[in-house]
This record gives structure tokens, sequence and C-alpha cells, in this order.
């Protein structure tokens, strides 16, 4: 069954703060095989330029899908058992780093049929809770068979 098109425009409520932590990025550096110092060495990030260490491009994963409460509305008819993941991308104003608190808000932006695959498109801003804009991403997801 085709997915609701009345969700496009719609945005979540914000997120709760997420706080990153040095912990938490030196886990996804790890979990993605990057060693990169910038990612576990404060000093190294310091002398980087940067704050406090800084996340890896892709870390945003970990909380930015706040469109999860929007996917999840029964009145979307999104079927998660057919879902997979078909392109993600962020936009950076600055890279987070370790301290910060985030919030996010999603936007459903794009829901479109390909032959028999319905694609949704959600855009999350990322700010932090005093809403300096971090970083935008945008994810794609397809539901296979769901067109038809």
């Amino acid at each position: 069954m085709a997915l609701n098109r009345d969700f496009i425009g719609r945005a979540s409520a914000p997120s709760a703060p997420y706080e990153v932590s040095r912990v938490k990025i030196k886990e996804f550096a790890s979990a993605i095989g990057d060693n990169n110092p910038i990612y576990r060495d404060r000093e190294a990030a310091l002398a980087a330029g940067h704050p406090d260490v800084i996340a890896p491009p892709t870390f945003p994963i970990v909380f930015s899908l706040g469109g999860g409460a929007l996917l999840a509305d029964p009145e979307l008819g999104l079927n998660f058992a057919m879902v997979v993941h078909g392109e993600q991308r962020f936009e950076y104003r600055r890279p987070i780093h370790a301290g910060d608190e985030l919030v996010t808000v999603s936007t459903v932006t794009d829901i479109r049929s390909v032959g028999r695959n319905e694609f949704i498109t959600v855009k999350s801003d990322v700010t932090t809770v005093d809403g300096e804009l971090v970083c935008t991403t945008y994810n794609t997801i397809v539901e296979r068979g769901g067109a038809g």
C-alpha cells in the first residue's frame, strides 16, 4: 500500500537533548574502525583547533533520526519489516564535539513511488539546545513492495 502523502511537510517535535560525550564519540569511532586521534584524544583535537574531541562525520546517525515517531505513526502506513536504508548524507556548519547538547527536529520532505517501492526522505536539523544549527541530515529509506 502506498505511503500517506499527507505526511510530506510534517515535522516531529524537538527531541530530548542528546549529550555528546567523549566516551560515546570514542565508542562510535571504534565501531566504524576509525582511529583518527581527534576522535579519541583531547590534546590531539585541541592541537587541530577544536574545543574538545570531535565526532566522526557520520556520528549523528546515533541520535538524529528523530523522525522515528513520524515513521512509526500508523497513519503513514510504513511497513518496517520491508524497510531498507537507501541513502544518508550530512551537511555540517561545524563539527560535533564532546560537551555538545543537541536537539533534533525531523521533517518528512518527500515520499515517492519508484516501481513497486516507496521512498521516504526525512530531513533532520540538529541544533544545540541554544538553537545553533550544527548539521542537517538527510535520510532516505525504502519500503520494498509498498507501492503495489
